[in-house]
C-alpha cells in the first residue's frame, strides 16, 4: 500500500484576499471561438450551435444569448465544423480553424428559410490534425458522460488508463510508459504533481470533469517537474445563461452508492457553478487477498467558481474545492485472524484565481495563482501485526503561474514562468508487535518528526511553426529545484510533422528532455538520520532528480474517412530512475532512485469516431522496461541494504514491464434513445519477485491463499495474464427542451475471472482486482 499526504487550511480567511490579487491561464494549445449569429440584416439572433472536431474528438451543443452571441473556451487547436440552427432559418455550416490562444471571431449570417433551398455550406469536421507534433489524445465530454462505472477514488483513472501506454498497479496506480510517481495532473492550468491515486491522494469526480487530454511524448515546454505523463483537466463550463444542472445517482455492487449535484446560473457576463459529490463503498482498495476484508471507504468532493468577463479584453476566475477520502487499508490473512484495523483519511483544500488579458489582436496575457493545503494521516488499533504504525503529514503549497502567447503569421509563441514554495511536515511513529518478522536490533518503538522546505522555480519559451505540410515545435524549459538537494537544469523539447495529404497521413516524431523532481511522499522521513537506529545495517542516500532522454516516432491515418489509426514507437533513456518501497511493513511508502533505466516500446489504436450506428476504438502496447543497479537514494534497512550493497551492477524489470495490453470499446446505437456497448481489457502480467521454491510457495499460500498463488507464474517470475470483459447499456428516458434524463447500466468482468495485478512485487504488495460487478446511473441535466 502506498501513503497519503494533507492538512486543513488554517489559512483559509487569508485564501480569499490573496486570491483577489492573483490570476490564471487555460490548458496548453488550445483557444477559444467567439461567435456571432445575425440575421441577412446584420441583427443578433438567438440560435442553437454545435461545434465539433472530430482530430480534437470534440463535440459540443450550445446556446447563443439574445444578441446570437456565444464564446466556446478551451479548444484544442484544429479545425472545427461549425452547424447553427434557429427557428425561421436555414441551417448554416461551415469550418472554422483554431490556431491560436487569442479568440477566434466568426460572424454566421443566417439565410431566411423560404428563400433558400440548400444548407449555405457543406463541411465536414476531417479525422486527422495536419499541424500535430505531439503524441497525445483527447477524451471528450460524450465519453466521460457515457463512461463505464468505476469505483469511487478512480474515475479519472480509469478513463486515462484506458489510452496506449498506461498500466495499472496496486489501486488505480496509473503508469505512463513504465515510470512510477511521474505523473501529473494539470487542473484547470494548475499542475498536481503528487500522487493522484486512491492510496496516496483524493480523486476529482469525473463528472465534475469537461475533458482530457494526454501527453505520453511532445509535452510542451511550459510542463515540468513529472514528465511520465501529463493529463489536462478542464473542468470549465460553457456560460449559458440563466439556471442549468446535473444530477447524478448511481450505485452497485461492493454497497457502493454514488451522488453529484451541479448548479450553474449564467447572467450577463458573470457564471456561478456549485457542485458536490459524495459516495461510499465497501471495496476502496485493490485487496491483497480473495476475501476482501476491512475495505471501507466514504469519499466526498465540494467545489464552487466563479468567472467574469470584465470586457471582451479582461477575463477574471476563481476556484474552490475541497475533497476528503477516509477508508480502510485493507487486511491479509494473518492481519485479519489478528484484528487488525487501520484507517486513512486524505484532506485537500485548493484555491485558484486567474486572470486572462488581451493587449491586441496578437499578444495574450495570463496569470494564475493557486494555494493547496493537504493532509494525511494513518492510524493503527492495539491488534496490528507486524507493526501498530501512526502517522500525520501534510503540505501547504502556493503556486504562481505567468504566460504570454504571441501570434504573428506562422508562429505561435508562448513563454512564462512559475514559482512553486511548499512547506511539508511528516511525523511517524511505530511499535512493532511481531518481533519475529524483523531483523535482529529492530528497536520496538521509533518515533520522527520533521519539516521540510521545497522550492521550485521554472522559465519557458516554446514556438509552433507551420510552414505549408510541414509544422515545427521548439521549446527549452529551465528548472530549479531545492528541497534537500539543490540543482538545475535546462530542457529542450522538440518535434516535427509532415503531412501527406493525397493518402491522408501525418508523420511525426518528438525528443523531449526530462527533469523530474523526486516524489515528496514521505522523502523528510526516508532521509533522515533519525532512521538509522532502525537496524544497524542502513543505506541512507540523497534523493536527486532524475534526467531523461525521451524519443518517439509515429504516424496517424485516416482510413476512408470513417477510421482513425495511430502507431507510435518511443523509447526513454533515464539516470536516478524512480521508484518506491515500503517502510518495514507499515503501509508507509517512500521514494528510491536506481542509477538508470531503459524503457522502449510500441504503441498503436484505432478509433472509429461514428459510423452509422457505430463507434468505439481498441488500443496496443507492448512495453520493455529495464532498471539497473546499483541505487543511487533512497533508505534502505537490513536484508535490503545487504541486497543493495552487494548488487553493484545487473539489472531487473521494472514493476510496469507488462509487455501486452489492450483495451477496447464498441458501442452500437440502437434507436435515437437507446443504446449497448461492449469493453474489454487485457494485460500480459506484471513481475514479481518470489522465488520458485516449494518453501516460498507455500509460505505465499499460507499468507494470501492458494486461489491468489494459483495466479501466478513461478517459471517466469511474473503474475498470469489478466482479462476482463464488460457491457453497458443506456437509454433515454426523457428528452424536451432543456430537460434530458438517461439511465445507463453497466457489468463489469463479466467473465468473472480471478485477475491478479500485483503479486509481493519487488517494491509492492498484492492486489487483486475486482470480481463481476453491477452498476446503475441515473443522470438528470436541466
Amino acid at each position: 500500500m502506498r501513503a497519503h499526504r494533507v492538512q486543513p487550511l488554517r489559512w483559509l480567511p487569508q485564501l480569499g484576499i490573496v486570491l483577489l490579487a492573483f490570476p490564471l491561464y487555460g490548458q496548453s494549445n488550445s483557444g477559444e471561438l467567439r461567435l456571432k449569429v445575425t440575421d441577412p440584416h446584420g441583427l443578433g439572433v438567438k440560435a442553437s450551435v454545435t461545434l465539433s472536431g472530430e482530430a480534437a474528438q470534440l463535440h459540443r451543443s450550445l446556446m447563443t444569448d439574445d444578441a446570437g452571441t456565444i464564446t466556446a473556451r478551451n479548444l484544442p487547436f484544429g479545425s472545427y465544423q461549425v452547424k447553427v440552427e434557429s427557428g425561421g432559418f436555414s441551417p448554416f455550416v461551415d469550418m472554422v480553424e483554431i490556431r491560436s490562444a487569442l479568440p477566434t471571431e466568426y460572424v454566421a449570417t443566417l439565410s431566411i428559410a423560404a428563400t433558400s433551398t440548400a444548407l449555405d455550406v457543406t463541411a465536414e469536421s476531417p479525422l486527422l490534425d495536419p499541424n500535430r507534433t505531439t503524441s497525445s489524445n483527447r477524451i471528450d465530454p460524450e465519453t466521460i458522460t457515457g463512461r463505464a462505472a468505476s469505483l469511487p477514488g478512480r474515475s479519472l483513472s480509469d478513463l486515462v488508463n484506458s489510452e496506449p501506454g498506461w498500466v495499472y498497479e496496486g489501486s488505480a496506480n496509473l503508469h505512463p510508459r513504465g515510470s512510477e510517481y511521474q505523473t501529473q495532473f494539470v487542473v484547470d492550468g494548475v499542475p498536481l504533481t503528487d500522487n493522484r491515486s486512491p492510496t496516496s491522494g483524493v480523486d476529482i469526480e469525473s463528472e465534475d470533469v469537461d475533458s482530457l487530454t494526454i501527453y505520453t511524448a511532445g509535452i510542451p515546454a511550459e510542463y515540468g517537474r513529472k514528465m511520465g505523463g501529463v493529463v489536462e483537466v478542464d473542468t470549465s463550463k460553457d456560460n449559458h445563461p440563466g439556471l442549468h444542472g446535473r444530477v447524478v445517482l448511481a450505485g452497485g455492487s461492493f454497497g457502493t452508492a454514488n451522488a453529484y449535484v451541479l448548479t450553474q446560473y449564467g447572467w450577463g457576463r458573470n457564471a456561478l457553478a456549485v457542485n458536490a459529490d459524495s459516495a461510499l463503498t465497501d471495496r476502496y482498495l485493490n485487496p491483497p487477498v480473495l476475501q476482501n476484508f476491512t475495505n471501507k471507504a466514504t469519499t466526498a468532493d465540494f467545489a464552487s467558481r466563479y468567472d467574469r468577463d470584465f470586457s471582451n479584453h479582461d477575463r477574471f476566475g476563481i476556484i474552490l474545492r475541497r475533497e476528503f477520502s477516509k477508508f480502510l487499508v485493507p487486511n491479509e490473512q494473518i492481519q485479519q485472524s489478528a484484528g487488525q484495523l487501520e484507517h486513512r483519511d486524505d484532506f485537500e483544500t485548493i484555491g485558484i484565481a486567474s486572470y486572462q488579458h488581451i493587449f491586441s489582436e496578437r499578444l495574450l496575457a495570463d496569470f494564475r495563482f493557486m494555494m493547496r493545503s493537504d493532509n494525511v494521516g494513518l492510524t493503527s488499533n492495539a491488534q496490528s501485526t507486524p507493526i501498530i504504525a501512526f502517522q500525520h503529514r501534510g503540505f501547504r503549497e502556493q503556486y504562481l503561474k505567468g504566460t504570454a502567447s504571441y501570434h504573428r503569421g506562422r508562429h505561435e509563441f508562448k513563454a512564462g514562468f512559475e514559482a512553486d514554495f511548499s512547506n511539508l511536515r511528516e511525523d511517524f511513529s511505530d511499535i512493532v508487535t511481531d518481533p519475529a518478522q524483523f531483523d535482529p536490533g529492530t528497536p520496538a518503538n521509533f518515533r520522527f518528526s520533521g519539516h521540510g522546505r521545497d522550492r521550485e522555480q521554472s522559465a519557458f519559451a516554446q514556438d509552433l511553426i507551420r510552414l505549408g505540410k510541414w509544422t515545427f515545435s521548439a521549446g527549452l524549459r529551465w528548472d530549479h529545484y531545492q528541497l534537500l538537494v539543490n540543482q538545475n537544469a535546462v530542457s529542450p523539447r522538440l518535434g516535427v510533422a509532415r503531412y501527406f495529404k493525397s493518402a491522408n497521413l501525418v508523420i511525426h516524431a518528438s525528443y523531449d528532455r526530462a527533469f523530474q523532481t523526486p516524489a515528496f511522499e514521505n522523502i523528510l522521513l526516508a532521509s533522515s538520520p533519525t532512521v538509522e537506529s532502525l537496524n544497524p545495517n542502513v543505506i541512507r542516500l540523497s534523493l536527486r532528480p532524475s534526467l531523461g532522454n525521451y524519443y518517439e516516432v509515429g504516424l496517424t491515418k485516416s482510413i476512408v474517412d470513417r477510421l482513425r489509426f495511430e502507431v507510435n514507437y518511443f523509447r526513454r533513456d533515464s539516470g536516478n530512475y524512480a521508484d518506491d518501497d515500503l517502510l518495514l511493513n507499515t503501509a508507509v511508502s517512500f521514494p528510491i532512485t536506481f542509477r538508470k533505466a531503459s524503457i522502449y516500446g510500441a504503441e498503436g489504436k484505432l478509433e472509429l469516431p461514428h459510423w452509422r450506428r457505430f463507434s468505439g476504438f481498441v488500443s496496443y502496447s507492448y512495453i520493455v522496461g529495464s532498471v539497473y543497479l546499483p541505487v543511487t537514494g533512497g533508505l534502505f534497512l537490513g536484508s535490503d541494504a545487504t541486497n543493495a550493497f552487494n548488487q553493484t551492477g545487473g539489472r531487473f524489470w521494472d514493476s510496469q514491464d507488462q509487455r501486452n495490453t489492450i483495451h477496447g470499446r464498441l458501442r452500437y446505437q440502437l434507436t435515437n434513445r437507446a443504446w449497448i456497448a461492449l469493453s474489454g481489457e487485457y494485460g500480459s502480467g506484471l513481475p514479481t519477485q518470489v522465488d520458485n521454491t516449494p518453501q516460498e510457495v507455500q509460505d505465499a499460500i499460507a499468507q494470501y491463499g492458494p486461489a491468489i498463488v494459483d495466479r501466478v507464474n513461478f517459471a517466469r517470475g511474473r503474475v498470469k495474464p489478466s482479462l476482463s470483459m464488460g457491457a453497458s447499456a443506456g437509454v433515454d428516458l426523457w428528452k424536451h427542451d432543456r430537460i434530458a434524463t438517461r439511465l445507463q447500466a453497466d457489468v463489469q468482468n463479466v467473465n468473472n475471472r480471478l485477475n491478479l495485478i500485483n503479486f509481493a512485487g519487488l517494491f509492492s504488495g498484492n492486489a487483486v482486482a475486482p470480481p463481476r460487478s453491477y452498476s446503475l446511473r441515473l443522470q438528470a441535466s436541466f
